[in-house]
């Protein structure tokens, strides 16, 4: 897979060109110091993806994202290495534009976080290198047909839950911002991301949100018309008492939160009285317990192979039947507000 890095600091260039050539499954074939050099190193050479630093002189990140998307778009990965609310927001301008995925830079060797870092890069990159779906098409969906929702026993608290990994936050923006300020019910979100971007993306998204969006915190009373997002490397489930339990405990198959863990929770506590959300990702996570909310009588819905980024979660639930309607995220957008009125 033929990679182009784009930095505008010369040790990082060398530093993620050995990472990646070093995993013999990558393969750099440039690099670019700034968004312009980029532009011109892809008309020419059109690599399978490109991994992106923000804050570049002569053109950044995000206005390189946003030409390379309008023309002839390709994977890019959004690299940052700072956490200040600047560069972070610039990364979820640039997941706004069109780029799969905002990660850390790797620490550089010796750092004790490194090694995992390294592994997080290459796997996404190498994922998404083979991504063909990389524009926007989100749109009146086909294929999707509208299912009954199947009669089970209901309780008067209600509750949306929502998983997602790669991908994820430029679909949640979406569907999040579709809802209106007086929506009923407490949603739930568990986004697979990089640690130290939380903040940022809460702040992205309430931005552009009627409801309110905030970092769940332990002992939260889930409360009508706010969305809670599962912090950084801590499992969020919610409990009998109708509040969030953030638990450090280990990570289920490598992910801390874990969306299998918070819709396990969801069906013990909620059943057939919750609606479930999978939306686009790589892996399992979260598709068996899918199954589970709809056997027991929830509304279940994932997103459509037409608009993931990666179909893997969604996929897997389709495999298990775990889902009562595939739908694009405009779709989705529409259930959750019509749904209100129906129940």
């Amino acid at each position: 897979m033929r990679v182009l890095v784009v930095d505008d600091c010369a040790v990082t260039r060398e530093y993620l060109t050995h990472m990646f050539n070093a995993s013999r499954v990558l393969e750099v074939i440039g690099t670019a110091c700034n968004g312009a050099e980029a532009l011109r190193f892809i008309e020419e050479q059109r690599p399978d993806v490109v991994t992106m630093d923000v804050n570049m002189p002569v053109m950044n990140g995000f206005e390189a994202t946003r030409h390379i998307m309008s023309t002839d778009p390709l994977p890019i990965v959004i690299l940052t290495a700072s956490w200040d609310s600047e560069q972070v927001n610039m990364g979820f301008k640039a997941l706004e534009a069109g780029a799969l995925a905002a990660l850390a830079k790797p620490r550089g060797l010796g750092h004790a976080e490194s090694p995992a870092q390294v592994r997080e890069l290459v796997s996404t990159v190498r994922a998404l290198s083979e991504v063909k779906l990389v524009t926007r098409r989100w749109r009146d969906g086909k294929g999707s047909r509208p299912v009954e929702r199947p009669r089970a026993p209901r309780r008067n608290r209600r509750i949306l839950a929502v998983g997602t990994s790669t991908g994820g936050p430029p679909v949640l923006q979406r569907i999040m911002s579709a809802l209106p300020a007086d929506y009923p019910w407490p949603v739930v979100v568990v986004q697979h991301i990089s640690p130290g971007f939380l903040e940022g993306m809460v702040d992205w998204l309430d931005q552009g949100c009627a409801v309110r969006v905030c970092a769940a915190r332990d002992g939260d009373l889930l409360r009508p018309g706010v969305v809670y997002l599962a912090p950084d490397d801590v499992h969020m489930v919610v409990t009998e008492e109708e509040t969030i339990a953030l638990l450090d405990v280990p990570a289920d198959n490598g992910l801390r939160p874990a969306v299998g863990r918070l819709f396990q929770s969801v069906a013990d506590v909620y059943g057939g009285s919750a609606t479930v959300v999978l939306l686009t990702g790589m892996g399992k996570d979260g598709a068996a317990e899918l199954k589970k909310l709809r056997d027991c009588g929830a509304a279940t819905i994932v997103q459509n192979r037409e608009t993931c980024v990666v179909f893997g979660m969604p996929g897997e639930a389709v495999r298990l039947d775990a889902a009562m309607h595939t739908m694009s995220p405009d779709e989705i957008a529409d259930f959750l507000v019509a749904e209100v009125a129906r129940v």
